[in-house]
């Protein structure tokens, strides 16, 4: 858990992912397309990523990628983070938190 935290905090946005993951691919791109450069840590090509993973589920994300954290608090993953988007309220969060400037 220490680990998945310390990572969420090194950037305005962080997502935790797995290179094989439909979702995971979906939500990247929608942060890229915000124009936000966000941290990426592919669970399936770290050696610890089984250990995160592991976190990230005590934290509640189920399935357990994409885990979105901006501004380092955990957002959630893909049905969150969406529903966020398309209400409007995923940019001021990526506002506030400095991944984003207009």
């Amino acid at each position: 858990m220490e680990r998945v935290t310390k990572l969420a905090s090194q950037k305005a946005v962080v997502i935790f992912s797995k290179s094989s993951c439909g979702m995971s691919h979906a939500i990247k791109r929608l942060f890229y397309e915000q124009g936000v450069g966000p941290a990426i840590y592919e669970l399936d090509e770290d050696t610890r990523g089984k250990e995160m993973e592991w976190a990230l589920m005590r934290l509640g994300c189920n399935p357990s990628v994409p885990a979105v954290f901006v501004g380092g608090t955990f957002v959630g993953s893909a049905n969150t983070v969406m529903t966020l988007h398309l209400n409007g309220s995923l940019k001021k969060m990526l506002r506030d938190a400095g991944a984003l400037w207009l």
